[in-house]
């Protein structure tokens, strides 16, 4: 009996190496490579990422912005600002993160001046803006 499980075991093994050495070849159509070519490029041509930034201000005057800008550039002048223009408001934004972690850290920062600041999404956030070049 025991002799017979052990031929069963050894005939199932090397069954199993004769499976892992066949190779498999994939023959694709060719719309299939056009669609994955096309894939592939408009990918590659994003210039966009999502990520997070930190709100300081919204509101509807455009020179509370500028005075709020200004602030930040001589507070933090290593800090990068951007500002939208959804109407009626215009919205200050500061920072370029990839995770809303680093955005709260730099909330946590920019709170005891900007006691209104909050992390936003963002998703035409530059690669070069996240990493710092």
């Amino acid at each position: 009996m025991r002799i017979a499980l052990i031929l069963t075991f050894c005939m199932l093994m090397g069954s199993l190496s004769g499976f892992a050495q066949e190779s498999v070849t994939i023959n694709e159509d060719y719309e299939v490579q056009q669609l994955l070519q096309q894939y592939i490029n408009i990918n590659t041509a994003k210039s966009y990422v999502t990520g997070w930034r930190v709100q300081v201000v919204s509101t509807t005057d455009r020179s509370r912005l500028e005075t709020v800008r200004q602030s930040i550039k001589s507070r933090y002048p290593y800090l990068t600002t951007s500002w939208v223009h959804n109407r009626p408001y215009y919205r200050l934004r500061a920072g370029a993160f990839a995770t809303k972690l680093e955005a709260l850290q730099l909330q946590h920062l920019l709170r005891e001046y900007y006691p209104g600041s909050i992390p936003t999404r963002d998703t035409e956030i530059t690669a070069s803006e996240i990493i710092g070049y």
